[in-house]
């Protein structure tokens, strides 16, 4: 049994939150490059130019590449051979999300209740997910939400007759009834499968997923 003090989990998911918002994954910034080169519409041109510029002078300032440094969404997949030891892991989480807004200088948005409103002040809670996996180790991966895309969310409850059409069908109805809402560039994040909740966490694992699988994301850490 190998033994893992919730402290170091704290530092991870304190680093981890500053570089999340101030970095975008290599092979994202790969596809919005892509993009730009096979565009041929001005305005459009014109708006991946200022989004390929942001997030250079993001890399280069270390400052985050938006203004919404969303909620953090903390994923654990704890290797059943490990012992959490040294406090209690929901602290030692939001800790880390604590330090991480305060120190990386990242805006706070998170408040104490959804319809009383008052900041936290801190950005606390995070969303903890946590998954018992075989192994005796940590991967922790953090992806701060910004609710500009989060509140364009939508999700059904199919019948089996809809097939993978109605499936395609909803996913483009979905995108066109955000229209530009969400923040660019956009990446959506398709869950399918289980129970209500369940879909919905499927679908939110899959934005933290590298789009090229030979040039993982950066922002998850093992431990």
């Amino acid at each position: 049994m190998r033994e893992i003090n919730v402290s170091v989990l704290t530092d991870v998911i304190e680093r981890l939150c500053i570089e999340a918002n101030n970095h975008l994954p290599q092979d994202v910034k790969c596809a919005i490059q892509g993009c730009r080169a096979c565009e041929d519409g001005e305005i459009a041109r014109g708006v991946l130019d200022n989004i390929i510029e942001n997030f250079e002078i993001a890399d280069k300032e270390n400052v985050p590449i938006c203004q919404d440094t969303g909620m953090a969404c903390v994923f654990l997949e704890i290797g059943q051979d490990v012992h959490l030891t040294g406090g209690d892991l929901a602290e030692a989480v939001d800790e880390g999300v604590r330090r991480g807004y305060t120190n990386g200088y990242l805006r706070k948005s998170v408040v104490k209740d959804p319809v009383r409103r008052g900041n936290t002040g801190d950005n606390t809670p995070a969303m903890l997910y946590t998954e018992i996996v075989p192994g005796e180790q940590i991967k922790v991966t953090v992806g701060p939400k910004g609710f500009g895309s989060e509140n364009m969310s939508q999700i059904r409850m199919f019948k089996p007759s809809a097939g993978l059409q109605g499936i395609k069908d909803f996913i483009l109805e979905a995108v066109e009834t955000a229209g530009p809402n969400p923040c660019p560039p956009m990446v959506v994040g398709v869950g399918i499968g289980g129970t209500f909740d369940k879909c919905a966490l499927l679908a939110k694992k899959a934005l933290m997923r590298p789009l090229d699988s030979s040039n993982p994301d950066p922002f998850y850490a093992d431990l």
